[in-house]
């Protein structure tokens, strides 16, 4: 029982049981194929309607969005210090580019198992720009 005056407590984030396996395909597609798999379903007038979709579509495209950013700045990072030094430096900026995919997949797995959960910094940001609707 909540108080009054105190704000009720968050639903858990997690598996939805309305979530259909079509709607688990599409929001781990738009963590893969960001720019493609969000496009479908932000295009699509029936995959739209579907909360669990639209959610994860406009979140993979908030982060390829991020991961467009940052592959900029690890370019210019790279530049900078693969002129400095050769060697291991050579080795860190060729890596440094990759590092963003490993959250993608995760993130597109959790997807697939028909999750409902927030990018750190990067949800709440999309949230309270409007861009965003919890779920």
């Amino acid at each position: 029982m909540v108080e009054h005056g105190t704000p009720e407590p968050m639903a858990p984030m997690g598996a939805d049981p309305d979530v259909t396996p079509n709607d688990k395909t599409m929001g781990a597609l738009s963590y893969i194929l960001p720019f493609i798999g969000s496009a479908i379903v932000l295009l699509s007038e029936s995959n739209k309607a579907r909360p669990f979709q639209k959610f994860h579509a406009v979140q993979g495209l908030g982060l390829a969005v991020a991961y467009v950013i940052y592959q900029i700045v690890a370019a210019i990072v790279g530049a900078v210090l693969g002129g400095l030094s050769g060697g291991l430096l050579c080795c860190v900026t060729t890596v440094l580019p990759l590092l963003p995919l490993a959250p993608m997949v995760y993130y597109a797995y959790q997807a697939y198992q028909g999750q409902v959960f927030d990018i750190p910094f990067l949800t709440d940001f999309m949230v309270q720009q409007g861009w965003l609707q919890r779920i």
